[in-house]
């Protein structure tokens, strides 16, 4: 995280004396006829935009809650509750209202559900599960991002922008047996700031690279919490109005809220879809 964190400073830096040069193009506007050589990158026509995907990530993650004083086990998705590798869906729309000037907000639902039995005794919010016990487990981890992106550096065929974020995650597990059942829910924002860079090889597909992330100041122990989100992702635009996209993203999140703590990680190949206007 320590990494994440300075190289989004040393990055920022660079890019915060950028202005100055930028500032002598003159960017075409954005529905422009194209003047000279400059041709306008199709998919960088538009005002509004939706996009959706169906991601596919691997499954990580560890969970605890303590109750009466009780410490609580640290549970592993894989090797206790037993989660499977799952499809989620993901939705997102972008206003712009000029062409260095983006606000987006982004809707990430996750749930893992399973049937298992406990190869050791767990202890989940003050409650012990012995070993050999059948169990039902879920865990939801959902994600609201609102941000607003600025593009310092703008070209016909690309920019490279600074990200400023705000999220609200929540997370909620339950553990359940034949003879009790336990569940915890916990939610808390965390602020994120990031960088984004695209490029246009050719005029209607694009390359783009995006890194999002935080570490909350330790000054608590009750509430501490860091952020990560890599992706890289490729896009096809049919048209002015409609593309397709491919890519990789890896999401890390750590958040302590009193006596609850989720631990995650979801990486892996997502496909999806944009329309715009």
């Amino acid at each position: 995280m320590k990494t994440l964190n300075t190289l989004l400073i040393t990055l920022a830096l660079a890019l915060l004396v950028a202005p100055p040069a930028a500032a002598q193009y003159s960017a075409p506007k954005m529905n422009a006829p194209n003047s000279g050589n400059t041709e306008v990158a199709v998919g960088e026509k538009y005002h509004i935009q939706f996009n959706g995907g169906l991601w596919n990530p691997t499954v990580y993650g560890l969970i605890a809650s303590s109750q009466f004083g009780i410490t609580g086990t640290q549970i592993s998705f894989e090797k206790d509750l037993k989660f499977a590798q799952k499809r989620f869906k993901e939705f997102g729309v972008e206003l712009r209202p000029t062409k260095r000037n983006k606000f987006y907000a982004q809707y990430t639902p996750i749930t893992y559900a399973s049937d298992t039995t406990l190869t050791r005794e767990i202890v989940f919010n003050g409650q012990k599960f012995a070993v050999n016990l059948p169990v039902k487990a879920t865990y939801d981890w959902k994600v609201w991002r609102i941000g607003y992106e600025i593009d310092v550096v703008s070209m016909s065929r690309g920019f490279v922008g600074l990200l400023f974020e705000a999220q609200m995650t929540e997370f909620g597990a339950s553990v359940k047996a034949p003879a009790t059942a336990e569940f915890t829910k916990a939610k808390g924002p965390l602020p994120a700031l990031g960088l984004i860079a695209r490029a246009y090889p050719v005029k209607n597909a694009s390359i783009t690279a995006q890194v999002t992330g935080l570490k909350v100041p330790d000054v608590s122990p009750d509430y501490q919490g860091s952020y990560a989100d890599w992706n890289i992702y490729g896009t096809f635009n049919v048209n002015q109005y409609a593309g397709v996209q491919a890519g990789w993203r890896r999401v890390t999140t750590n958040v302590v809220i009193k006596k609850d703590s989720g631990n995650t990680l979801f990486k892996g190949i997502w496909f999806g879809a944009v329309v715009r206007y």
